[in-house]
């Protein structure tokens, strides 16, 4: 027998046992790509397999409870018609001018406090009156200065916002390391330098756990805003659908608030992870 021979018939039987390996080869590799997709979001697809599976199955009541396509196809609808989408223009144009005029107020105040000690005992006990005051018992108030416009729907959706931007940003001045702002004085660092230098970047993760508070609460003072003297926006399409009884539509605007806290969440935590990379935040 020549080498040739002897050479093809060893080929074959190793190849045969390479491709018998293959799939035992796969199964570690999938396995590792999918613990950690279960690890973290096991639940939640278990909750919605469960929310299909019974609404189907008749054990829940359809009508109070559509199954999960049915909204997807209440949402989709929604959407390709356009319906949808000037309800989700109206309403990240409301949240996102309150949102950022809470950011533009709150930030600076924030620092100003926690830096200048006559300030902060100032306006602290004025300030958690304030905060403690209820932005939805104060609605009325601003329909009654504001009317039943535009204005009186940001300014609450701002006022609820404020609050926990001023705080963060507070706070995190407070807590930097007294060490360190020692040290950036003992080498000839003067006071515009060591807020620069080593205040700010030390309150910068407080200022972002701030943000992502205020980021949900503007969504959530939204649907409230709009549920009252609004004929446009995703709570006014949630009330809307409620009372025509259209509870896929319904259903689906409320997840659509959802899917939109989660991108702003998201936005805010990857850029914290920019900004801040000796810090990991917690999604």
């Amino acid at each position: 027998m020549s080498y040739e021979e002897l050479h093809q018939g060893r080929r074959y039987p190793i190849a045969l046992a390479e491709t018998e390996s293959r799939p035992a080869r796969l199964w570690p590799q999938l396995t590792d790509l999918l613990s950690p997709i279960l690890s973290r979001y096991g639940l939640v697809i278990a909750f919605l397999l469960l929310w299909q599976v019974s609404t189907k199955l008749g054990w829940v009541n359809a009508s109070v409870f559509p199954p999960l396509d049915q909204i997807a196809e209440a949402l989709w609808t929604g959407i390709s018609s356009g319906a949808l989408v000037d309800d989700i223009a109206i309403s990240l144009q409301r949240s996102g001018i309150a949102f950022a005029a809470a950011v533009a107020i709150g930030i600076p105040l924030g620092l100003f406090m926690g830096q200048i000690r006559a300030i902060d005992q100032a306006l602290d006990p004025l300030l958690q009156f304030f905060r403690q005051t209820s932005a939805l018992a104060l609605y009325p108030v601003f329909i009654l200065l504001l009317g039943l416009g535009e204005a009186s729907k940001v300014f609450v959706i701002f006022w609820a916002t404020l609050f926990p931007i001023l705080l963060s940003t507070t706070g995190g001045v407070k807590e930097v390391d007294k060490k360190l702002i020692e040290m950036a004085r003992t080498y000839g660092a003067g006071p515009l330098v060591v807020f620069r230098r080593v205040v700010l970047p030390a309150a910068v993760p407080a200022i972002f756990v701030g943000l992502r508070l205020s980021a949900t609460t503007a969504l959530l003072l939204l649907i409230a805003a709009e549920m009252i003297g609004a004929n446009k926006g995703i709570g006014f399409q949630v009330m809307n659908a409620q009372y025509n009884f259209q509870i896929p539509l319904m259903f689906a605007a409320i997840l659509l608030l959802a899917l939109l806290g989660l991108a702003a969440n998201a936005s805010l935590v990857f850029l914290q992870r920019k900004l801040c990379r000796w810090s990991e935040p917690q999604t």
